[in-house]
Formats: C-alpha cells, structure tokens, sequence
C-alpha cells in the first residue's frame, strides 16, 4: 500500500476477487484467513459491499457475490469492443470476411462488435446483438474449449452452417483476460475455412486480449 491508497478499498475489493473465484461462496472465517485481517473487519467490508448489493449472504452464512455487479458488468461490453476494434478491423480486411468479438453473457453467445471487410463483393451480415447459444456456432464452441482446457491453449475451432445455412465460422478464445470470457473470429460464406484463417483469427484472440490487459 501507498500513500495514495485507500486500504480498506483495497481489502473491499479483494473480498470481491476472492468471491467471484469461488462458486460456493466463503464464510466470514474463511474470508477473514485469506484476507489476514481480524473478523470484525470482515463483517464491516461485507455489510458495506451488502448494501450496495455488491454482495449477498445466505441462509447459511456464506457470503458471495450479488446481483450488483451485473450493473457494472454491462458497462464493460463497450470498453472491451473500443479496444477489440483495431484487431477486428484487421482481421476483417486481410481474411476479406466478417469479423467478430463474442462474450459469454449467462447461458448465451454474445457478439458485442462486429466489423465487416469493406473490399469484398458479398460478405455474411452479421451484427452486434447476435445471440447464440454457447454450444452452437464457432464463437461459442471456441469459448467452451477454453473452459475445457484452463491450462493449455485450445487453438481455434471451425464449424460449418450451425447458425446460418451456407457459413463456415472460424474462433478463438480470449485466454488471459481476467474477468473476461469470450472468443475472436471470423464467419463467411464458404463449404470450407481456407486454412490460413484458423491462424489468423487466433493471432487476432491474442492481440485483443494484449489490449485487454
């Protein structure tokens, strides 16, 4: 901690980061552990973050994380498409294909931007909005590899007419970015994904997520 640092912030916001890594939330004990401050400043975090509903406790006493940050996460989808957009415009123009940044948003697919190549004579229209769910469709299934493997890069995944008759998708995951879950790819009217454009679209994923760190 500095000087210009608030550190009960600090220790708010790390109780934030520990619950959001864990799926059966923490007990004021257990918080109190991994935080090494006393439990009495446990319950003050806590009941500060409840009233902004940043964190809710169950019947049982665990704490975990509330229904508040979905507010903050929604302000998030333009700053990650203000930054993806650079990489996606490339992709775009040198694939000659409709390029796309996909997040996961509950149970579903979402494409939060979309850039479509200006040189060619037709092109897959494809917008932002577009949801899908996440085991159909090149951006949703390239998503879930990630989630199957943690550990390991899953490269890219292909897929041909699952969302729309005709199109082939090509994706890669989004690996690295804490907070952020989602996939970067390209989708066009083809029988076949031209086997340069695996490559390409996950050197895309790594400069989206290089801007995203």
């Amino acid at each position: 901690m500095t000087a210009e640092t608030s550190q009960t912030l600090d220790r708010g916001l790390r109780v934030l980061k520990l619950l959001a890594d864990t799926d059966h939330g923490l007990t004021v004990t257990e918080l109190s552990h991994k935080l090494g401050v006393n439990r009495t400043v446990v319950y003050r975090l806590l009941a500060t973050l409840e009233q902004h509903a940043l964190v809710r406790r169950d019947l049982g006493g665990r704490a975990r994380v509330g229904l508040g940050v979905l507010g903050l996460g929604r302000q998030v989808h333009p700053l990650v498409r203000e930054a993806a957009m650079p990489a996606l415009r490339s992709l775009a123009e040198d694939i000659g294909a409709t390029a796309h940044l996909t997040l996961v948003d509950g149970a579903e697919a979402l494409a939060v931007a979309v850039v479509e190549p200006t040189w060619t004579d037709y092109h897959v229209a494809y917008r932002a909005g577009f949801r899908h769910p996440l085991d159909r469709g090149a951006a949703g299934k390239a998503i879930l590899s990630a989630r199957q493997q943690p550990s390991a890069d899953p490269g890219y995944t292909l897929t041909h007419s699952e969302l729309e008759a005709g199109a082939s998708g090509a994706a890669a995951p989004l690996l690295g970015v804490t907070g952020v879950e989602g996939s970067v790819g390209v989708v066009m009217l083809a029988d076949v994904v031209p086997e340069r454009v695996g490559a390409r679209v996950v050197d895309a994923a790594r400069e989206v997520a290089e801007a995203l760190r």
